[in-house]
């Protein structure tokens, strides 16, 4: 075999695996003389041991092995190692084994007599696409990181703010109430605030409140002695003596009764509550997070919640706003969603079509993050692609998503400057491409039809920062 100067990459490691001892050491000096740094295994068990000793940047395989297949341990690579490529080699290939080898997730399919060239180049682009796909996985955890905030992502200002109450409210025992519709993420703000407080090493319990009928919710909290009602049959005890010393999450308090509401109004004020049945009053050293989508101010004025305890639990309030505000967040938190489910399937899906983020960026999301979460993960299940596509969206979402016709006109009186009008939906496009490519100017330029000179003044005008 001839050879030529080592290229850039010549750090890589490369694991060969054939039971042709010639093959092996012929192919394995080539690779060398090419600048590798190269292992060889004559079966699959030693590969195995040798992927399982230290890290490999590609390995190549031969189809036929004692006592197995290469396409085996093709498998065992892209279930244990997803970053590792794979380049398969044969000497008798057919189009099925082929076929086989890349929908299991091979790089290239190579067939014996071995040409320098045809190697050389396979393994060049095999480590270059590795490459890519490593400053690509670096570059979302950098952006991950930059908008995340104990698994909560956001790039939103409104969001940015609400993070500053966490950080300032979470060392103290303050009583928090979380407000905003259902969907927007209130149980996430309570682990988060449970999270960095030092109340982190000890129990968090949650407790959705509307999902138990009022005679067995008291119990739930406060537990209950053997005979305290029919069917307690022993003592139990409740969610507050299970979370102490840590915190108790009270989810959609505005449907707790007005005895309970008395209870809880106790708590908060004496930290004292006594179990169902019993006489002895227990203490309670546990911080209080509560949450609703009612507006319990309304409550209030009807009369169905206390004032006194509306008081009480308002001490601070953190108001989520709902997902059809937070326009920008809506293309992070569907990469994030579309990454998590393509694990689970154990997919590859790239990103998203140009007009499926359209489609996302322009519906008002009623069932706000939960809804598109739900909407990625049916689309992640159906894709069939590389992209996500608009068929692969609900019917219900493709219906109401759609922008206002560009002929619609603002009342004469209305006094609309058009730039200023076009302004915000362009800027949030943009905003949209931007994080659909991981903030590749190119690749969103490319996206959005224009070139990239155009895109950095667009860029600019709208003092977007990337």
């Amino acid at each position: 075999m001839t050879t030529s100067q080592p290229p850039a990459m010549s750090a890589a490691r490369v694991l060969l695996v054939d039971d042709d001892p010639y093959i092996l050491e012929s192919l394995g000096s080539f690779l060398e003389l090419e600048g590798y740094d190269v292992t060889r295994a004559a079966s699959i068990e030693r590969a195995v041991d040798s992927l399982a000793a230290g890290r490999y940047d590609l390995v190549i395989t031969d189809v036929s092995l004692p006592a197995s297949s290469g396409l085996d341990l093709l498998r065992h690579v892209r279930g244990r190692q997803e970053d590792v490529e794979v380049i398969v080699i044969t000497g008798y290939g057919t189009i099925e084994s082929a076929v086989e080898a890349m929908k299991l997730g091979a790089f290239d399919y190579l067939t014996k007599p071995i040409i320098d060239d045809d190697v050389r180049l396979s393994v060049e682009r095999a480590l270059q696409r590795q490459q890519l796909l490593a400053e690509n996985r670096r570059l979302k955890q950098a952006l991950s990181d930059r908008y995340s905030f104990d698994n909560i992502l956001s790039a939103d200002h409104r969001m940015a703010k609400i993070f500053e109450v966490i950080d300032a409210v979470a060392p103290t025992r303050t009583t928090v109430l979380i407000t905003g519709e259902s969907g927007t993420g209130k149980s996430l703000i309570a682990r988060a605030i449970h999270a960095r407080s030092d109340r982190r090493d000890r129990p968090f319990v949650e407790v959705s409140c509307g999902a138990l009928p009022d005679t067995l919710l008291e119990s739930e909290l406060f537990g209950h002695l053997r005979g305290a009602f029919t069917h307690a049959v022993s003592d139990k005890p409740g969610k507050f003596a299970a979370a102490e010393g840590g915190s108790i999450f009270l989810d959609e308090i505005a449907t707790a009764s007005p005895q309970l509401q008395v209870k809880l109004l106790r708590v908060l004020q004496e930290r004292q509550y006594e179990p169902l049945g019993s006489t002895q009053t227990q203490q309670a050293n546990v911080r209080v997070l509560l949450a609703t989508n009612h507006d319990l101010g309304q409550d209030v004025r009807d009369g169905s919640f206390r004032e006194d305890l509306y008081y009480r639990i308002n001490v601070v309030n953190i108001h989520l706003p709902p997902l059809r505000q937070r326009i920008s967040d809506i293309p992070l938190l569907a990469d994030h969603f579309l990454r998590k489910f393509q694990a689970a399937l154990g997919k590859r899906v790239g990103g998203f079509s140009a007009q499926v983020l359209e489609c996302l960026v322009h519906y008002p999301w009623p069932g706000n993050v939960r809804e598109l979460e739900n909407c990625i993960e049916r689309a992640a299940v159906l894709c069939r692609g590389e992209i996500i596509e608009l068929e692969d969206l609900p019917p219900a979402l493709l219906d109401h998503s759609a922008p206002p016709p560009a002929t619609t006109l603002a009342p004469a009186h209305a006094a609309v400057h058009l730039k200023s009008a076009l302004a915000e939906p362009e800027r949030q496009l943009i905003l949209a491409a931007l994080r659909a490519n991981d903030n590749c100017r190119q690749a969103a330029a490319r996206q959005l039809g224009i070139n990239r000179a155009t895109l950095y003044k667009k860029m600019k005008k709208l003092g977007i920062q990337a």
